[in-house]
């Protein structure tokens, strides 16, 4: 039976040490002491973000364990991508029922696979016996005046999305039973759900070029509103140009619309930038090879407007009212 430090050592460490051995700058001090060290680049500041997944409440408990690797870092990759961080290094703690080789065989291979490719170290963490809940931590660096924030956003700014919404949405929903879709799409669903992918390339690309920034983990309707209530302004949103894949397309036009705007898990890039810069932000997106689309403009808060908000529009100009929420981790849908 694995020890806990076997098991650490089988199938975390060893792949670890690889990793580190690659990199042409690694942390300081890795996994094998008290705490790991971890400097970072000349001149630049560390970003930090935690996540948590647990079991029942943000994944399945018959989810494949190698997608389950992936997005567990995948998740915190994509708020580094947020802020136009370069991956550097992460951290691992977890609880698992049983010591299930097979298992965690799968797990970390989905894990590295996305660490390697992002050249971001597994530098520490703890392991336990318990449910099924995963906390990772990733660090980044960027330049001091570089980080895209949520409080940057500005008075004519576009509004932009990376990539497509609602599809992961709509994979839960599907397994939920919800609703129904054809095999192949059920399975486009199934992979956006199981698979992001963090917008790493495209953050940077975007550094000096958008406003502000964030990743879409609970929703358009939520997580923009983030940026509003950050910056103090107000946003007009062209619902009808939210991108959405051809897979979602062909379900009902009332699930398109809950699935792209309060679906939540994305992890794509929800950013603003300047009307003047549409080019740039063009270029950015085709450096990185991540689409983008304009959806809606920011605009200040006047004088009989006390709050942020969002005005949802169709392709026509016309206002709609629609009641919408992101993803709330204490009273989920």
């Amino acid at each position: 039976m694995l020890s806990e430090f076997s098991l650490i050592d089988r199938f975390f460490a060893r792949r670890a040490a690889n990793l580190r051995s690659s990199k042409v700058t690694g942390s300081a001090l890795g996994i094998g002491d008290d705490c790991a060290l971890l400097a970072p680049r000349p001149g630049e500041m560390l970003a930090i973000s935690t996540d948590m997944l647990v079991e029942g409440r943000h994944f399945f408990a018959d989810v494949d364990p190698e997608a389950l690797g992936h997005k567990a870092l995948a998740v915190n990759l994509s708020d580094l991508a947020a802020m136009g961080a370069q991956p550097q290094a992460f951290t691992l703690a977890f609880s698992l029922p049983k010591a299930d080789e097979p298992w965690l065989a799968a797990f970390s291979n989905g894990l590295f696979a996305l660490a390697e490719r992002h050249d971001c170290e597994l530098i520490g963490g703890d392991t336990t016996g318990g449910p099924l809940n995963l906390c990772l931590t990733v660090f980044g660096s960027v330049p001091p005046h570089a980080a895209l924030r949520r409080d940057a956003a500005r008075p004519g700014d576009d509004i932009w999305i990376s990539g497509t919404l609602g599809d992961a949405r709509a994979g839960l929903g599907v397994q939920r039973g919800e609703w129904t879709a054809h095999a192949s799409d059920a399975a486009t669903f199934r992979h956006a759900l199981e698979r992001p992918e963090p917008r790493v390339a495209l953050g940077l690309a975007l550094r000096g070029i958008a406003h502000a920034a964030l990743d879409l983990s609970d929703g358009l309707a939520g997580d923009l509103m983030h940026i509003l209530e950050r910056s103090s302004m107000r946003a007009s949103v062209d619902v009808d140009a939210v991108p959405r894949s051809d897979a979602l397309r062909r379900l009902a036009p009332e699930i398109q619309r809950r699935c792209t705007l309060a679906g939540g898990d994305d992890y794509e890039l929800c950013f603003t930038a300047p009307a003047t810069a549409r080019a740039a932000v063009e270029a950015a997106a085709q450096k990185a090879a991540v689409p983008v689309t304009r959806i809606g403009t920011i605009s200040a808060l006047d004088a009989t407007t006390d709050r942020p908000a969002i005005a949802w529009r169709n392709a026509a100009g016309a206002p709609l009212t629609l009641t919408l929420q992101g993803f709330d981790h204490f009273h989920a849908e």
